[in-house]
């Protein structure tokens, strides 16, 4: 048979049909296959934002006796009221000093002597602070500092592990006690920093804001806490000029927006006519005060010896788990002399003169600066 005939033939031409769909089938497969591998390899793989929380830089060779307090210097020519914030690390989350023996002395003197006043919880914030202190206790502090804290298994078989702290030589258990008041206690007791645990408002009319269930906080600055547990943010903030204004929306949605894994700081200052830590009041003026001449009063009250520059760094992040936001902040103190002696006397009355030129004027005021101020500038320019 030829060619010619072969063809004319209907089961060739079926022969021929079956192939071609067999080839686009192959082909149409081939490219399913294709897409379907790049839509893999373009697939963004998320990450896991818990992971931050783990990733801790140990300082092993850390001398808490020897490292000095950070030197905090956030002077300006004008006093502006903004959140001024920058990242941070989880790593950076609690910085130690050799002020430690001595502040952690002061702590537990006022958690036995003024506990109603530093520390406080309700109960809907129990898993927000169990959370913390399970990952503060059994993963940040001994990670972080394991020349000060380290993970301690008794020999009894049937103990559980406890943390150790080394410096005061005391254990205190890993997993969180079943109470959200012990837990803060054990944690005011260990860690030389105030925490206020926040949660969202369960009001419907107050969508994305965010109140104080929880606090200890031993060095309060001019406030008692205890008094601003169940607030939101912006009564917490009433008393401060400018707050409403220039700050309120932008910090409700901020606070409201923080991702997990993200953790932020920010610092403030202001100087106060005492060395104590535990201020409960005392550190800020109303205009009506000042008009009614207690300014000039307490102002022939200045020590300059007992005068200090008070600074608070601030951090601020969000808990994965329970998803509270945990506000967190660390007092220094720094003496007149010593900022005289280190140069910083003329930016520091700059800054002073500065309070009621910003965005706020009524800081001036709110700050005391009518009453530390002409003394402390005579002092730094003497």
């Amino acid at each position: 048979m030829q060619y010619s005939d072969i063809i004319r033939v209907p089961q060739f031409w079926l022969l021929v049909l079956v192939g071609l769909a067999l080839g686009v089938y192959r082909k149409s497969g081939q490219t399913k296959v294709l897409k379907t591998s790049l839509q893999i390899s373009e697939k963004k793989v998320e990450p896991n934002l818990e992971d931050a929380y783990y990733q801790i830089e140990p300082l092993s060779d850390f001398d808490v006796d020897s490292t000095e307090p950070i030197k905090i210097r956030p002077f300006k020519p004008k006093y502006h009221i903004t959140m001024a914030l920058e990242n941070l690390t989880f790593s950076e989350l609690v910085p130690m000093d050799k002020t430690y023996r001595s502040r952690i002395q002061l702590r537990r003197q006022l958690l036995r002597d003024q506990q109603k006043d530093v520390l406080a919880a309700n109960p809907v914030v129990t898993p927000a602070v169990q959370e913390f202190y399970t990952w503060i206790a059994g993963t940040y502090l001994p990670q972080r500092y394991p020349t000060m804290f380290k993970i301690f298994q008794s020999t009894d078989e049937k103990s559980q592990p406890q943390l150790q702290n080394l410096i005061t030589s005391e254990n205190l258990p890993l997993q969180s006690p079943e109470t959200a008041h012990e837990a803060l206690r054990l944690i005011g007791e260990n860690v030389d920093t105030d925490f206020l645990f926040l949660l969202p408002s369960t009001d419907p009319e107050d969508e994305g804001k965010y109140r104080l269930e929880g606090f200890i906080t031993c060095f309060p600055s001019g406030f008692a806490t205890a008094r601003k547990l169940n607030l939101k943010l912006a009564d917490i903030h009433a008393p401060v000029p400018g707050y409403k204004d220039k700050l309120e929306k932008s910090m409700d949605r901020f606070f409201a927006n923080l991702p997990v894994g993200k953790l932020v700081r920010r610092v403030n200052w202001s100087i106060t006519t005492t060395t104590q830590l535990c201020l409960l009041g005392g550190t800020h003026l109303t205009e009506e005060q000042a008009e009614q001449g207690a300014a000039a009063m307490q102002a022939e009250e200045v020590d300059i010896e007992k005068t200090v520059l008070r600074c608070e760094r601030q951090t601020l992040h969000r808990l994965p788990k329970s998803k509270a936001l945990v506000f967190q902040f660390k007092t220094y103190q720094y003496g007149m002399k010593g900022l005289k002696d280190e140069g910083s006397g003329e930016r520091l009355v700059e800054a002073i003169d500065g309070l009621g030129a910003g965005n706020a004027p009524g800081m001036r005021v709110y700050k005391r600066q009518v009453v530390w101020g002409e003394a402390v500038k005579e002092y730094l320019t003497s």
